[in-house]
């Protein structure tokens, strides 16, 4: 490096692990929920949806919009529960898929922004929320 000029360097991206997270969200009534995961395999989707399932027992049908993921498929019941409970699954789920070039993450990224802003104490500007021990993921909006 040359006297008086400007150091140069190249920012190095380092992995430190990967995560998954599930994001179902009801946006009527502001609510969302959240579960991360260590990998993201045909179970652990199966899992979360069933999950879901449950947590609404009372409801017709639970609209489930997805990427063409190969995990989320209804193949991934079958191979995770009895049929039975497969069949319980799935005859509550209606999925919609996107279309694959679509970008669908807008609204999954904002949710998860929204948690990031809550659980770091930043402001989020949609609800004027200041307080960092306001909520974390898994918690209703207020």
């Amino acid at each position: 490096m040359k006297p008086g000029s400007p150091e140069k360097y190249d920012y190095e991206y380092i992995r430190n692990g990967t995560a998954n997270i599930f994001v179902a969200v009801e946006f009527k009534a502001g609510k969302r929920v959240t579960q991360v995961t260590k990998r993201r395999t045909m179970k652990d989707f199966a899992l979360f949806v069933k999950m879901l399932v449950d947590e609404y027992p009372d409801v017709e049908v639970i609209r489930l919009v997805t990427d063409n993921l190969n995990t989320h498929k209804e193949k991934a019941f079958y191979e995770t529960f009895s049929k039975e409970e497969a069949e319980r699954i799935l005859g509550k789920i209606e999925f919609q898929y996107t279309p694959k070039h679509a970008s669908w993450l807008n609204a999954a990224e904002i949710e998860i922004s929204y948690d990031g802003y809550r659980m770091y104490g930043q402001a989020d500007w949609r609800h004027g929320d200041t307080d960092p021990g306001s909520g974390c993921m898994d918690q209703e909006k207020e």
